[in-house]
C-alpha cells in the first residue's frame, strides 16, 4: 500500500488527467468523480513499484479508462437514465404526461427509486428486488403506496377522480 504522500502526489499530478479522461468518456460529473476516486483508490492499493513517472502516468490512463468502460458496460447503467434528466424530458411531453412525472418525482425516494424502476424502465417486481436488494414482497408494497400517494397528488393537480 503507497503512503499517504505518495497519493497526494500522484493526485497533485495527475487529478486534471484523470477528470478530462472521465469526462470525455462519461460526459457526466458524478460518474467523472466516482471513477476519480476509484482509480485513487486502486492506485493506493497497487503495491508493485513503477519503472519511473511515464510507466505511472499510463498506469494511471489505464486504469481510468478501463474504469470507464467498466461503468458504460454495467447493466444498471445501460438501462436507466438518471433522475436528474427527467425534468428536461419532460418538457417534451404532453401537459398531463409532465403532471405525472411531476408527481412521481414527489414522491419519497423509496417510492420514487420502484415507481421509475417499475414504470420508466419496465423492469418486473422481481427484477427491481434484485437491483435493490429488498423483499419482492416490499416492492409490491411500496409499488401500492406509491400508487395511493400519485392518486392523491394526481387528483389535486388534474381534478380528476
Amino acid at each position: 500500500m503507497r503512503s499517504e504522500e505518495e497519493a497526494n502526489r500522484a493526485i497533485e499530478l495527475y487529478s486534471d488527467t484523470v477528470r478530462r479522461i472521465c469526462l470525455l468518456h462519461l460526459k457526466n460529473d458524478s460518474d467523472t468523480e466516482d471513477i476519480f476516486q476509484t482509480v485513487f483508490l486502486k492506485y493506493v492499493l497497487h503495491t508493485k513499484a513503477f519503472e519511473n513517472e511515464e510507466h505511472e502516468k499510463a498506469w494511471i490512463i489505464r486504469v481510468t479508462v478501463n474504469a470507464c468502460k467498466d461503468l458504460l458496460k454495467n447493466f444498471f447503467h445501460t438501462k436507466t437514465v438518471p433522475l436528474e434528466s427527467l425534468p428536461e424530458m419532460a418538457l417534451e411531453m404532453p401537459e398531463d404526461n409532465r403532471d405525472i412525472l411531476e408527481a412521481v418525482l414527489s414522491l419519497p425516494s423509496k417510492y420514487k427509486d420502484v415507481v421509475y424502476l417499475y414504470y420508466y424502465e419496465e423492469y418486473s417486481a422481481v427484477e427491481i428486488s434484485q437491483i435493490l436488494k429488498k423483499n419482492v414482497n416490499t416492492i409490491y408494497t411500496l409499488l401500492t403506496r406509491a400508487r395511493q400517494i400519485l392518486k392523491v397528488k394526481l387528483k389535486e393537480v388534474t381534478d380528476i377522480e
